[in-house]
């Protein structure tokens, strides 16, 4: 493992408001800098009442104007939601405010209900398009040329980092095709994690942009000072997860002592498949899980996020997790 980043939702609490949310985000962003993380990212969700960073490149610009050094991108853009050109006018913008800062990170899903999804698209087109677009969208990254009929500006010149995000092997393909970096969604969808990291890195053909393959796999988070506060902790996510999938979206809901009197065993057995790829427990405890993660799948880069109540409690679970992760990582060089 070369490093560690954090994707963050921006969640809005029960009891709190957007505004809390995203100053919230902020610091957690300032603090993931001082923590030694590599990338700040958050990603596209729509008609969520928990997520605030639905308008991912204004908050990425907001994140990116409080902190300094730290990478902060998008994980990700739903493209299919957007005219690449647009896309590219906004993230070449960040990048000539933020030179050498900014991430896009591209995915195919529409991160919302197929609803909300005809209502930021207006037109729903019949045939995928998504590898066709992500060219487009490069392309407007490239050197300047005066003779071009359509010019992405800011944005031509800029060269931003363009990551494929996945939760099947389609990303993979497309990713190991294009000779992009490819980011794994396994800390809500882990079914295919194995097989897509296959097929990316036994097809994955250097590019301008990438000379060999490197894999960022996503990991959910919940570190306290003891298991048990922990494991209450991240009853939160569990809940909103379970409400997500019944059809009931809401603010994150406060933690709970006993979750599974909350949700149907039929539920929570997919919400605990979905959410297995994930460190729950004591600094130790994590240590021992994402270093079987590690392991396992060999990443390049991890990925940590989590979703916790209490916004002290989330940040001193990043904190211990960067503490775990600098570790892992020391040893993984050493090695």
């Amino acid at each position: 493992m070369q490093a560690f980043s954090l994707l963050d939702l921006s969640p809005i609490p029960e009891g709190l408001s957007a505004a809390d949310a995203l100053k919230n985000t902020v610091t957690l962003a300032q603090a993931a800098e001082r923590l030694g993380y590599t990338r700040y990212w958050l990603a596209e969700h729509h008609n969520m009442p928990g997520i605030a960073s639905a308008a991912t490149s204004i908050v990425i610009g907001h994140v990116a104007g409080a902190t300094k050094t730290i990478r902060v991108g998008a994980g990700g853009i739903m493209l299919p939601n957007h005219a690449p050109l647009v896309i590219a006018e906004q993230f070449g913008t960040l990048a000539t405010l933020y030179p050498g800062r900014i991430d896009l990170g591209l995915g195919r899903a529409p991160g919302t209900d197929m609803g909300t999804a005809r209502a930021l698209r207006r037109n729903m087109a019949v045939e995928d398009t998504f590898p066709q677009d992500v060219v487009e969208l490069m392309g407007y990254f490239g050197p300047a040329d005066p003779n071009a009929t359509l010019r992405a500006i800011p944005g031509e010149g800029t060269e931003v980092p363009v990551w494929i995000l996945g939760s099947s092997t389609f990303g993979a393909q497309l990713a190991a095709w294009l000779g992009l970096p490819y980011a794994f969604a396994s800390h809500f969808a882990p079914a295919m994690l194995g097989q897509a990291l296959e097929i990316y890195r036994s097809t994955f053909r250097p590019s301008a942009h990438l000379a060999r393959p490197h894999v960022m796999i996503a990991a959910g988070v919940c570190a306290a000072t003891t298991d048990a506060e922990a494991r209450f902790l991240r009853s939160s996510q569990i809940l909103a997860f379970a409400r997500l999938r019944t059809g009931r979206p809401g603010k994150l809901p406060r933690p709970v002592d006993d979750v599974s009197a909350e949700v149907p065993p039929q539920v929570m057995a997919q919400v605990e498949h979905a959410l297995s790829v994930s460190a729950t427990g004591a600094p130790e405890t994590v240590r021992r899980q994402l270093a079987a993660i590690i392991e396992t799948y060999a990443p390049d880069e991890v990925m940590v996020t989590g979703m916790i109540h209490d916004p002290t409690a989330r940040l001193r679970s990043f904190e211990i997790a960067a503490e775990v992760l600098g570790d892992l990582r020391r040893a993984s060089k050493a090695a």
